[in-house]
């Protein structure tokens, strides 16, 4: 089968498109004929390499896989060839913790795939793959962040950075749905156009607002927002704090800006904030968006739709900021 690897960290360069053998299911498990797998930013930092965090090599990098069963392992029941599954991620590693397919153990930009059969979600006929491949680590990370940790109501003010990404199509959606006045704040006004068409209220262009919690404020006439969520890390921690109302919260799932932020404490405990970290999804997150954008309630963006010959410039896309929403791999 054909698949790419990574045989060690570093560039673009080290991406290989390579012929391995069938996999074959084990007990519990199935093989899945991947019909698509969504890349994200945690894609590129496994190819780079991730301090603290040793990734067996050669790795099969791609978490977000939707595709079909292909072949049934031993003691698997109720699961047909043929049925139409999106995969859950998340698994369980040996010491205890919880893991991703692409980041612990192979995921999946390959043709097939051997995977638990425990981690399988049905996929209706009315979703496509690629629009399913773009919603686990992505969506299911916003899903979280926002409903179950973040806690978000309707009527708050949230400020979403980062918002024309993956997670932050979704976010700016999913707080729509939820009645929020949602801030989306992006890099050009092409971006913000179609940010306003997902159910964006305010737009704030990060080229003409450099120091955007300043024009918060001025667009809310003095007070910040109630929550503000804040994924890029470094390069905008400080300002994050800065453009919260008394007793607001910072929602974070990650840092693709650096995870070390310089951070002024004071305005944490003059304005009582609250940072609240979210770490993921769980299966119950994936079912309820599969249900939401099989009825329409969110949509799953996706950018453009690359071959597996071209999982490399996915990368470059992601890591040049020129993407609205995900790419996505269609293969077989």
């Amino acid at each position: 089968m054909k698949a790419v690897l990574i045989r060690e960290h570093g560039g673009r360069e080290k991406l290989e498109l390579a012929d391995l053998p069938r996999p074959r299911p084990g007990p519990g498990q199935v093989v899945v004929a991947v019909r698509a797998c969504g890349i994200n930013h945690l894609d590129i930092f496994v190819r780079r390499g991730m301090p603290g965090a040793a990734t067996p090599l050669p790795h099969i990098g791609g978490g977000d896989i939707a595709g079909v069963v292909d072949e049934v392992g031993p003691g698997v029941e109720g699961v047909p060839p043929g049925q139409r599954v999106l995969v859950d991620p998340l698994i369980a590693l040996p010491n205890g913790r919880l893991g991703t397919l692409g980041e612990n153990v192979d995921g999946g930009l390959c043709e097939l795939i051997a995977v638990d059969a425990a981690s399988l979600i049905p996929l209706p006929d009315d979703v496509a793959f690629e629009q399913a491949a773009a919603l686990p680590i992505a969506y299911g990370t916003a899903w979280r962040m926002l409903i179950t940790r973040g806690r978000i109501a309707a009527g708050e003010h949230v400020l979403i950075l980062g918002a024309a990404g993956g997670v932050g199509t979704a976010c700016v959606q999913i707080a729509h749905a939820r009645g929020c006045v949602v801030y989306a704040a992006a890099r050009s006004q092409e971006k913000l156009n179609r940010l306003k068409d997902l159910g964006a209220d305010v737009l704030v262009n990060y080229t003409e607002h450099p120091e955007f919690h300043r024009r918060i404020r001025e667009l809310r006439g003095g007070p910040g927002v109630d929550v503000v969520v804040d994924y890029t890390g470094a390069t905008t921690w400080v300002r994050s704090l800065k453009a919260l109302n008394d007793d607001g919260r910072l929602l974070t799932c990650g840092a693709t800006s650096g995870y070390d932020p310089r951070t002024d404490i004071r305005f944490i405990w003059t304005r009582e904030l609250r940072i609240i970290g979210s770490d993921g999804w769980r299966r119950g997150d994936l079912v309820e968006l599969v249900e939401a954008v099989r009825t329409g309630t969110v949509r799953a963006v996706v950018d453009r739709v690359l071959p597996l010959e071209q999982v490399a410039e996915a990368h470059r896309l992601l890591e040049d900021r020129e993407v609205f929403g995900k790419v996505v791999i269609r293969i077989g």
